[in-house]
């Protein structure tokens, strides 16, 4: 049984209230669909870019391989790096309800300034199908980062939708009806009252 004072005031006041938490359920169910939505899109993404990352992984694998039978080992290490001082991710950022999206672009830089000492076209092939795997994985994270924050806001709003529609709806609608019920029965008894003050 509630403990507010049964007032036609107080009815009103928790009707405003239930329209209220009935509104912000829709919105939550509205939000749910949208981020669902762009989930998939995500997904859609991550798998295209996964495929594209591990082509080009193996690519790079390849191209080590070609580069090191060429070199040896030891003769491809002191092989001229691209200039990480230059190299930049780059994103690009968006938001959907509040999530924070984003896609990355890794620009590398140009080779070391030092010459290689013995260059060789299966060094710079190397050289740059690592430099591409670097780009795609930088894309494919950022794909991943942003199924990760939506999960953690699509599941966040299903909570709150939940206990929106099946605890505090359903007690508000409790809560009205025991006071509309309370009010009723006050009514009944001033309309005794006033009968038999009339009889009398």
């Amino acid at each position: 049984m509630s403990d507010i004072s049964p007032t036609r005031s107080a009815v009103l006041e928790m009707k405003d209230e239930r329209r209220a938490m009935h509104e912000g359920y829709v919105f939550l169910d509205e939000k749910c669909l949208l981020l669902a939505g762009e989930i998939l899109r995500q997904l859609d993404d991550h798998a295209l870019l996964q495929a594209s990352f591990a082509a080009r992984h193996t690519q790079a694998l390849r191209a080590l391989a070609a580069a090191v039978a060429r070199h040896g080992l030891e003769g491809l290490q002191v092989h001229p790096a691209l200039d990480t001082a230059a190299a930049a991710v780059w994103p690009t950022p968006r938001a959907l309800m509040g999530v924070k999206l984003q896609t990355a672009q890794w620009q590398h830089g140009e080779p070391g300034a030092a010459p290689a000492v013995q260059p060789s076209p299966e060094a710079e092939a190397c050289r740059d199908a690592f430099a591409a795997a670097l780009a795609a994985a930088a894309a494919l994270a950022a794909v991943n980062g942003n199924l990760e924050r939506l999960s953690a806001e699509y599941r966040r709003a299903v909570r709150r939708a939940r206990a929106l529609q099946d605890v505090m709806l359903p007690e508000l609608e409790r809560s009205i009806g025991d006071i509309e019920g309370r009010l009723e029965e006050l009514e009944q008894e001033d309309a005794v009252w006033m009968r038999h003050g009339a009889a009398s």
